[in-house]
């Protein structure tokens, strides 16, 4: 069907050819809007999920962060635990000689009371004997 002059304005051609138009237009407008909300919608997404994602991490770079200084802390206790234990063995052996030492002074002492009693015994037996 060709056409070979143009619809009459006010026939029902020109109101369908009309209604096509503004068919096609609001379509047109109700695409873009429909694209423009959908890219929108990706943008928010995205940007939801990237703080999301910043919000997870934050926190485990946070524990990884704690979990560095709680190690180097048991690293350092670790380290005062095995120093003081060395001093302790060294406190143990200076005091193991302290109480040789006294042990062999109070072994000393009771020979120099017994060598001052035999001393003494000889002393009265040769008093008695001069006297005698």
């Amino acid at each position: 069907m060709e056409r070979l002059h143009p619809p009459k304005p006010g026939g029902l051609e020109a109101s369908l050819l009309q209604m096509i138009n503004d068919h096609n237009s609001a379509s047109l407008k109700l695409r873009e809007q429909t694209e423009k909300s959908k890219r929108e919608a990706i943008r928010t997404a995205s940007r939801v999920s990237d703080l999301l994602v910043n919000a997870v991490n934050g926190g485990v770079q946070e524990v990884f962060i704690i979990e560095k200084r709680i190690e180097i802390e048991i690293r350092a206790l670790a380290a005062t635990v095995a120093r003081f234990s060395k001093q302790t063995d060294q406190w143990l052996a200076a005091s193991h000689t302290i109480n040789t030492a006294v042990k062999e002074i109070g072994d000393f002492e009771n020979w120099m009371k017994t060598i001052e009693l035999d001393c003494k015994s000889i002393s009265a037996a040769i008093r008695n004997i001069h006297h005698s």
